[in-house]
């Protein structure tokens, strides 16, 4: 990537050009402009045949992807209100960008897979859970409460999507694994957003890890059952759910929120 060298900034001027769109569209224009056809999928890659056994859980759960993705998409987007300064409103700016493509994405993979009214099968097959973590995330940021829904989006849901998505992939047929790899991209620089901005605020404000630790408390059965119905229709074993609720709560956890 062209421009300046992020070692020798200082505090300030990282934060600036990091979360500037400059650095956004060097970071994704690989993989939307060279490697991507319109519709996400690799322009090399051969077209995937899934069996119409696996179609309908497939079809549960990119329907549930497209709930987790919507959210995120609302979040980001309302989100930029309650930011605290102009940087941070543009990468949230850019973070909105990233979602749209996810969701567009994700009908796109539906569509192939021969949906043909896709917001009727997503309010029939996906999660409850997810929904309602959706009005959860918004209620959050309706209330103005900045942190609490920062933390929602860009750590808890990032995280749960982070986890989810790589589960996934592992055994996606070529099509979805590259669609998956792709916006994985991605979480990974929202997760990082997330981490950085709500650790720098809990050195100055101490009791904002007790507000988080609450929002966290109510999320987490609400992510758990949906991790439950996306590996249900996916056939990974009971035993293999605990290992993915062990990879979200690391990453949640890295922030200290055990």
């Amino acid at each position: 990537m062209s421009g300046p060298d992020l070692h020798e900034m200082d505090l300030e001027s990282f934060h600036e050009e990091v979360h500037s769109f400059s650095f956004w569209f060097d970071a994704v224009r690989g993989y939307l402009e060279e490697e991507s056809s319109p519709d996400g999928a690799s322009a090399a890659a051969e077209a995937a045949v899934v069996a119409p056994e696996e179609r309908e859980d497939l079809i549960h759960v990119l329907c549930d992807y497209c709930i987790g993705e919507t959210a995120a998409l609302e979040g980001a987007s309302a989100l930029i209100r309650l930011a605290p300064n102009r940087a941070t409103k543009i990468f949230l700016a850019t973070q909105t960008v990233d979602e749209a493509r996810h969701l567009e994405v994700l009908i796109g993979r539906l569509r192939e897979l021969g949906v043909e009214d896709v917001e009727h099968e997503i309010a029939e097959r996906s999660n409850p859970g997810l929904r309602a973590f959706k009005d959860r995330l918004l209620g959050l940021i309706e209330s103005g409460d900045w942190m609490g829904a920062l933390f929602a989006q860009n750590v808890v849901l990032e995280a749960m999507e982070f986890s989810a998505f790589n589960e996934h992939a592992a055994t996606a047929d070529p099509t979805t694994k590259h669609m998956l790899e792709n916006i994985i991209k991605d979480e990974r620089r929202h997760i990082g957003f997330g981490e950085n901005e709500i650790g720098r605020q809990l050195k100055s404000t101490p009791w904002l890890g007790k507000r988080l630790r609450e929002v966290r408390v109510e999320l987490d059965s609400l992510v758990f059952e949906s991790f439950d119905h996306a590996m249900s229709h996916l056939n990974v074993p009971g035993d293999q759910h605990s290992h993915l609720e062990r990879t979200y709560l690391q990453t949640i956890e890295r922030l200290g929120f055990a």
